[in-house]
């Protein structure tokens, strides 16, 4: 049974019916360099070629400036599949990413720990 939403890669009884490295064709590495709160947003160009429903999922979630974290939570990818897929449409110009300003330059800042505990607490 599909539950609403997850499309038809997602079983309610057995899960994933995908393996997540099926997504992104085995590949493990973005060819753009991305952290987990790094920011993605799309730039409203159409991207060429073909997009996995992933794509257009992550694509879809970009609207507005969202942390790579949050696309992977949303996606329910691991985030190393998160990132190729986001840096397969930076490729093709459907996205553009920065890195958040504010924790650039001290990536053990403590604001940068709540953000983190913050999304995490509201995944559960």
């Amino acid at each position: 049974m599909v539950t609403a939403g997850d499309g038809p890669w997602v079983d309610e009884a057995a899960g994933r019916l995908v393996r997540p490295f099926t997504v992104s064709n085995g590949r493990t590495r973005p060819t753009v360099a991305l952290d987990l709160m790094s920011q993605v947003m799309a730039t409203g160009a159409t991207p060429l070629g073909y997009l996995g429903p992933e794509h257009t999922q992550a694509l879809d979630l970009c609207r507005a400036p969202v942390p790579v974290a949050e696309v992977s939570a949303h996606l329910r990818l691991p985030v190393a599949v998160a990132k190729v897929l986001l840096s397969d449409l930076v490729d093709c110009g459907a996205l553009t990413t920065k890195p958040p300003a504010e924790f650039h330059h001290n990536p053990t800042d403590r604001a940068l720990l709540e953000a983190v505990l913050d999304g995490l607490r509201r995944q559960l």
